[in-house]
């Protein structure tokens, strides 16, 4: 687990912002590492959703704000039913020209 320089819950608050927004947004610029890091959460808390259990709806409740909970449960889960995984890309970027991190596009898939 990469620590980012940040107390605990000062990364799991960054990871919890990252994963809600990507599912609110379905694409997000990040880091490479956070990304990597991001997209670890984000398919765990997809294959919860998909069993559509009452442990699903808490996972993602208390993993994400109300509105990025609903939409995982209602509109991103259902899409990614056949699916077996694999539910993120990551589309490299370059470098960034400030400090030379590694940037990534991380989007949900259509289906």
């Amino acid at each position: 687990m990469r620590k980012f320089g940040r107390t605990k819950d000062q990364r799991k608050a960054l990871l919890k912002s990252l994963a809600a927004n990507l599912i609110l947004k379905g694409k997000i610029k990040t880091t490479e590492a956070r990304a990597k890091e991001v997209r670890a959460l984000a398919e765990r808390l997809i294959t919860q959703a998909k069993q559509e259990k009452l442990a699903g709806w808490r996972a993602a409740e208390s993993h994400l704000p109300r509105p990025a909970a609903r939409k995982l449960i209602k509109e991103v889960s259902p899409r990614f039913k056949e699916r077996q995984g694999g539910y993120t890309r990551l589309t490299r970027l370059g470098r960034r020209m400030t400090d030379g991190a590694s940037m990534v596009f991380i989007e949900l898939l259509k289906e």
